[in-house]
C-alpha cells in the first residue's frame, strides 16, 4: 500500500499534541508503519522533575546500511486561537495550502517521509524512524533517553537525517549540517539592603552586576568561520524586584544566552564566565544551563545524498547551513552522522500555521530519490 502525504498530515495534526501530551498521534503513526512492515516499539520515560513523554522506534529490515530518520510529534501552544484563520487542529486545507499547529514543524515532514519509505523496497539494509514527544518541551524524556535505549539494544544507525523545516522560502533551498551550541547562565549579585541615603550602611549589587555585564557583552567571542556565524551573548533579563526609588535592592540578577560555535567549547565558556564574575562579583551566585555543544558533520556521504537528491528533483544547488536554533540532532551527533532536511519554516511556531500541498509531495519525492540513491550503494 502507498500513504498519502496529505491525508497522514491531517489525521496527525488533528491530534492536539502539546508537549507533552500524545493525544494519539504516536498510534496512526505507528498503525501506519505497521500497514508498511515496521516492527514498533513505544518507548515510555519517565523524570522526578519533568512530564512522562511516550515516544516511538519503528525500523524495517534488520541489515546494514542503517538509515534512520528523526522527528518528533509535539507540538508548541496555538496562542490566541481567535487570530487562527481556521482551527488550530481542524486541519483544514484551502486554496492548496494545509493549515494547522505541526503542519510544517513537524509532522507534516513526518508524512513525507513515511509516505516515502511506503513507495520504496529496501531488499538489504534498514529503515527505522526516532520519534519523540519531547523535542518542544524540556527534551529530557525524548530523543536523549531514545538514544540510550538504541545503543543498549544495539540499533545505533549508521546515518540520521532530521526532518525539521529548514528551508527558508522554497523546498531545496537549505538543508543544515551542524548548529551552534547554546548555553544559558543566571548571574544573581548578593548586597546588602539599606536606604539610599545611607549608601555607607548597605551594598548595593547593581553597580556591581552592570559591570559584569558589561565586560560580558564587551568581549568579541570571535568572527565565525567558513561554517558558522560569528557567535553571540545577549542579555535577556535584567531584575531587582525592587518597586521603590528609596531603597538599595538586595539581590541584581541578569539572565543572559550565548550561542556559540564550533570556535567554542561549553567548558571553556563556562570557565570564562566564571573568571569574570569572581574578579569583580563579590557575592554572586551562578547558575549555568548548556542546552547543547556547537557540531559540524563533516561532508561525506550524507551531505551529498541530501545535496545530490535535491538537485535530481529540483534543479536547486541547496545550501548547507549551520543557522538557526538547536534541534534533536544535538544529542544524535554524539552517535552517528546527522543533517537535517525538512518543509518550509517560514510560519512555524505562528498562528496560522501552514504548509503548500505542493510541498509535501515535493519533499516526499525528494525523500524517495534519498532512500533510493542510499540503497542503491
Amino acid at each position: 500500500m502507498t500513504i498519502d502525504p496529505v491525508e497522514l498530515t491531517k489525521k496527525l495534526v488533528q491530534c492536539p499534541s502539546i508537549t507533552p501530551k500524545d493525544e494519539g498521534a504516536l498510534d496512526i503513526l505507528q498503525q501506519a508503519l505497521e500497514s508498511l512492515g515496521f516492527n514498533c516499539t513505544r518507548l515510555l520515560f519517565e523524570d522526578t522533575d519533568t512530564p512522562n513523554v511516550d515516544n516511538l522506534y519503528a525500523r524495517r529490515g534488520t541489515g546494514s546500511p542503517h538509515f534512520c530518520y528523526a522527528g518528533h510529534t509535539d507540538v508548541v501552544p496555538v496562542g490566541a486561537l481567535e487570530d487562527w484563520q481556521f482551527g488550530p487542529f481542524d486541519a483544514t486545507v484551502e486554496g492548496g495550502v494545509l493549515y494547522g499547529r505541526g503542519t510544517s514543524d513537524m509532522k507534516g515532514g513526518i508524512s513525507a517521509f513515511v509516505a516515502a519509505v511506503s513507495e520504496i523496497k529496501n531488499d538489504h539494509g534498514s529503515i527505522s524512524l526516532l520519534i519523540t514527544g519531547d523535542e518542544e518541551g524540556p527534551a529530557i524524556n525524548g530523543t536523549v533517553k531514545m538514544l540510550d535505549w538504541l545503543k543498549e539494544n544495539g540499533e545505533i544507525p549508521d546515518i540520521c537525517l532530521v526532518g525539521e523545516p529548514t528551508n527558508v522560502t522554497e523546498i531545496g533551498d537549505m538543508a543544515k549540517i551542524g548548529r551552534r551550541g547554546s548555553l544559558n547562565g543566571t548571574l544573581t549579585i548578593h548586597g546588602t539592603q539599606g536606604h539610599v541615603a545611607y549608601p555607607d550602611l548597605a551594598d548595593n549589587p547593581i553597580p556591581r552586576l552592570v559591570r559584569i555585564l558589561d565586560k560580558l557583552i564587551s568581549t568579541d567571542l570571535d568572527q565565525g568561520n567558513e561554517f558558522f556565524q560569528p557567535s553571540n551573548l545577549e542579555v535577556v533579563s535584567i531584575d531587582v524586584g525592587n518597586q521603590a526609588t528609596n531603597v538599595i535592592p538586595m539581590d541584581a540578577a541578569a539572565k543572559f544566552n550565548i550561542r556559540f560555535n564550533n570556535e567554542h567549547t561549553a567548558d571553556e565558556l563556562i570557565k570564562w564566565i566564571k573568571d569574570i564574575c569572581d574578579s569583580d562579583g563579590g557575592r554572586h551566585t551562578l547558575d549555568i544551563k548548556v542546552s547543547g555543544d556547537a557540531f559540524l558533520t563533516e561532508e561525506g556521504t550524507l551531505s551529498e545524498l541530501i545535496r545530490r537528491s535535491i538537485y535530481d528533483v529540483t534543479g536547486k544547488n541547496v545550501e548547507l547551513s549551520t543557522s538557526g536554533g538547536t534541534s534533536d540532532a544535538r544529542f544524535i551527533k554524539n552517535y552517528c552522522p546527522v543533517a537535517e532536511f525538512g518543509l518550509v519554516n517560514k510560519t512555524i511556531h505562528k498562528v496560522n500555521e501552514c504548509v503548500d500541498i505542493d510541498d509535501l509531495y515535493l519533499l516526499k519525492d525528494i525523500y524517495i530519490h534519498m532512500l533510493n540513491s542510499y540503497f542503491a550503494k
